[in-house]
């Protein structure tokens, strides 16, 4: 009847229990009990490295539980007594929550955290004891058809169950003291010495750097509930974990062992890039893309989770409109849930990971608390140190760890960027080892996200050897990661100017569509995309032949999200007259009217209305008549007008406007010729 479940659904330190339903049959609810009895039982203590003396006692007790259960059922006792059968059920939902505090103490990756809540969970497991005490006080043993013997076991339980002292271990309390001590140290500023963080790890049981990297993604993933539920303190100790972790794993752990059981996931994901920008789905709060749109009084839409947020904390103003709300109903709006799951489903994106939590790098900018702040200055000394003085191993570990810490961390980016890390890494670029290489680009690509960071990567000298890697880097995926820093790079407006002017920088990024990888393409795509920013770059882009390229890419690809942003770059250069002429000589407009009927993509559809509009306005009345004489474009058109966001139906509007204009200039000009032969016939 219970089914156990370590879905990370479940946040850690939770017992959603439930109870047995009120017309459960007896036979049902003593194998369910059975069953979870055994659960718990089969907890194996030494996957316990905290709360062994709590989760010992506990099984015991269960144990002999679970004999006085499975004597009931041998019997084959179909009928118990209602008082009987309310027992049986407040003992079932206590050992739900056993079980769920066991599967929490177990854990192989939240070992540092349920050690500095072991006050809490040694309290829990008093607590849940003292709940099965006091269901087996009023269980009516002497209405129930057992042996003598067992009825004594459980008495003995219920005894033992009240007297029994489930309480902090005092090993763990020793331990759980030093690590706040080694906390406060980094609060203070003061690096604490390698010694006393051993003797914490080793308690703990995490003797390696991919122990120590599954601890930090834990935590990481729990501050982001936390967040969530606006948790303050509980963020502030998380965070201050996080940095004495992440220090503990580039001080301690040398080897890179993550390859040991499989751990594919902590291989960075290839950066991958878009064009795309679907505005009308991010919540003007949070900027996330909206998981339940819904509409205040205003009329404004936000996501549920971000205008409740913003209504708990006393706001009466509508965020965007800055108009008082009249109501503080929120009405689902369901046609817009509808078009962002479609958008999803277009571009390959997981509504699921968006629902189990929204990550929003922004709150990154200041650190989570004093001590996690101090922990990455210290470790930004650290790997500089390193980049500087290492062996080339330890040099190409820094680089990895750099690309790691800078990920997803505004803060951690700054401090890195602080201390002056930059002309190190961009050294590490003409490295002749693969490895050192594509981390080492990985890292500056995570660093030239930041503001300041882009101003140091071009200030010393880094465009040189980022185009270098972008031409001719060891691997593919370092070719990528090169393109994608040109086009963090681009988003300053003098850069892109420098960029389309340094040679080869165009002519590598058409290398990478030509030979990369879907992912290497989609950057390359989106880097030149950046450069057509500035108006210059037109003709030395045009000039590079991408054009049919591009158009191959719309043609054949089965990849929505390259299509789109092939369109978008087609649509800007398309934007000039020397851009649609090329794009027309090309014969791209079959293509684009086929691509505008049969695209699935919101965003692609709304390029390809964009590079029409430009070829009507750029190619004369020859362009025009083609597309008005084809009269499936109209149905496309008046779909994007009804359905599309709020950009792509402007955009189809202007275009029917043309065709529209056209049609009825032309129907003049047949009218008047008609008449002119009537006349003549006459």
């Amino acid at each position: 009847m219970f089914q156990n479940s370590k879905s990370s659904d479940r946040r850690i330190l939770t017992f959603p229990a439930v109870h047995p339903c009120e017309a459960i049959s007896p036979a049902t609810l003593l194998a369910s009990l059975i069953d979870l009895c055994r659960q718990i039982c089969n907890h194996q203590l030494k996957t316990f490295v905290t709360q062994k003396r709590n989760a010992r006692e506990t099984i015991r007790q269960i144990g002999i539980l679970l004999i006085f259960f499975e004597e009931l059922r041998d019997m084959s006792s179909d009928v118990l007594p209602d008082s009987v059968v309310l027992c049986f059920s407040e003992l079932h939902l206590t050992f739900q929550k056993i079980l769920f505090l066991f599967e929490d103490c177990s854990r192989s990756n939240a070992k540092i955290w349920i050690l500095m809540k072991s006050q809490f969970v040694a309290t829990q497991f008093w607590v849940l004891i003292r709940a099965l005490a006091t269901a087996l006080d009023v269980l009516p043993l002497n209405r129930i058809d057992t042996s003598d013997e067992v009825k004594e076991l459980v008495e003995l339980v219920v005894k033992q169950a009240r007297i029994s002292k489930f309480g902090l271990d005092k090993d763990d309390e020793l331990m759980m003291k030093r690590l706040q001590s080694i906390l406060l140290q980094f609060e203070k500023g003061i690096e604490p010495d390698l010694t006393a963080i051993k003797r914490v790890l080793s308690y703990l049981e995490i003797r390696r750097w991919s122990d120590c990297n599954k601890e930090i993604k834990f935590l990481e993933e729990e501050i982001d509930f936390q967040y969530s539920d606006l948790k303050e303190r509980d963020v502030q100790i998380l965070s201050s974990l996080v940095g004495f972790m992440s220090y503990s794993r580039l001080t301690l752990f040398e080897a890179l062992d993550f390859w040991d059981k499989n751990q594919t996931d902590i291989k960075c994901n290839p950066e991958t890039l878009s064009c795309l920008n679907p505005q009308d789905f991010r919540c003007p709060i949070s900027l996330e893309l909206m998981i339940d749109p819904v509409t205040v009084s205003t009329g404004q839409t936000y996501d549920r989770a971000s205008i409740q947020k913003w209504l708990s904390a006393g706001n009466l103003l509508c965020p965007k409109t800055g108009e008082r709300l009249t109501s503080s109903e929120l009405v689902p709006n369901t046609s817009l849930k509808k078009l962002i799951h479609q958008f999803c489903v277009d571009n390959g994106i997981s509504l699921a990971k968006f629902n189990a939590r929204s990550h929003d790098i922004t709150r990154t900018i200041i650190p989570g608390s004093p001590a996690a702040a101090e922990a990455m200055k210290f470790s930004s000394e650290y790997l500089l140190r390193r980049l500087v003085f290492g062996t080339d191993t330890e040099k190409n570990k820094a680089a990895y760890e750099i690309r790691l810490l800078a990920k997803s961390n505004i803060f951690n980016r700054s401090c890195l960027i602080k201390v002056g890390i930059i002309p190190s890494l961009l050294n590490l670029l003409s490295s002749l080892d693969k490895s050192t290489q594509e981390n080492a680009i990985a890292a500056v690509l995570k660093l030239s996200k930041h503001s300041t960071g882009k101003i140091l990567v071009v200030e010393n000298g880094g465009l040189v050897p980022i185009l270098s890697v972008l031409k001719s880097g060891f691997c593919l995926e370092s070719r990528q990661l090169a393109a994608a820093t040109l086009f963090y790079l681009s988003s300053v407006k003098e850069y892109r100017k420098l960029i389309g002017e340094t040679p080869d920088a165009i002519t590598g990024l058409i290398e990478l569509i030509k030979e990369g990888t879907t992912c290497g393409k989609k950057n390359a795509v989106v880097a030149i995309f950046g450069l057509l920013l500035y108006p210059k770059n037109n003709k030395t882009v045009l000039n590079s032949g991408v054009v049919p390229i591009l158009l191959d890419i719309i043609a054949t690809s089965v990849n929505d999200e390259l299509i789109s942003d092939s369109l978008a770059v087609i649509a800007a250069l398309a934007e000039s007259s020397e851009g649609s002429n090329t794009i027309l000589h090309a014969s791209a407009l079959p293509l684009l009217i086929r691509t505008l009927n049969s695209a699935t993509s919101s965003p692609g559809k709304e390029y390809c209305v964009s590079a029409l509009r430009s070829l009507c306005n750029h190619g004369g009345e020859e362009v025009v008549a083609t597309l008005a004489g084809d009269r499936s474009i109209a149905g496309s058109l008046y779909s994007i007008v009804t359905e599309g966001s709020a950009a792509a139906g402007k955009k189809a509007r202007s275009l029917l406007k043309i065709l529209h204009k056209f049609r009825e200039n032309d129907v003049g000009v047949n009218s008047a010729v008609d008449q002119e032969r009537s006349v003549r016939v006459w």
